[in-house]
């Protein structure tokens, strides 16, 4: 017992001579040591990605249920083939066939019967039924809608899936870009 409080006395020692900061009561107003700054300096981004996006007045997309309707085909300058026959309402996939053709190539070809819905918000993402890594999803961005197919090499041809890119949807009229 006696040597417990030999063993405390030099901390009790020690705080009692602490100095503890006070600050005098008064009515004048404090004047600061460094003059506030009527300018606000922007963050510094060492991302160039950040830097370029630290100007720009960006908002949210806003997290809603997906409609958009869409039976369409096109082709592009090199030759890809893309035919939609796609039908959401309220974030849930109805209808969903795609045949993407990359010429010399192969050919990509996705059915909803060979899908399950496993998401519905933020996106609609479908996932295949036996090749679990291979998904689709399906956004809205402005006035376009994205149909993007990841990991999904076993519904292509070839070596299309290399070549594969998402498909885009204009919400309003359907038509596939």
């Amino acid at each position: 017992m006696f040597r417990r409080a030999l063993t405390l006395l030099p901390v009790v020692f020690l705080a009692a001579c602490a100095q503890v900061d006070t600050q005098p009561a008064s009515d004048a107003p404090e004047i600061a040591a460094e003059t506030p700054s009527t300018v606000e300096e922007s963050p510094k981004f060492k991302n160039s990605t950040l830097k370029y996006l630290a100007g720009r007045n960006l908002k949210p997309q806003p997290t809603r249920p997906l409609n958009v309707k869409s039976k369409c085909s096109s082709r592009d300058a090199i030759g890809t083939q893309t035919r939609l026959d796609l039908l959401v309402k309220e974030a849930v996939v109805k209808n969903f066939d795609a045949q993407v053709t990359m010429k010399g190539h192969g050919t990509c070809r996705f059915n909803l019967n060979q899908f399950d819905q496993a998401e519905k918000l933020p996106q609609a993402l479908l996932r295949h039924k036996t090749e679990k890594d291979c998904t689709v999803r399906m956004w809205e961005q402005g006035s376009t809608v994205t149909v993007a197919f990841n990991n999904c090499q076993k519904s292509c041809d070839g070596q299309a899936f290399d070549y594969l890119w998402p498909v885009v949807v204009d919400a309003r009229s359907g038509r596939c870009h």
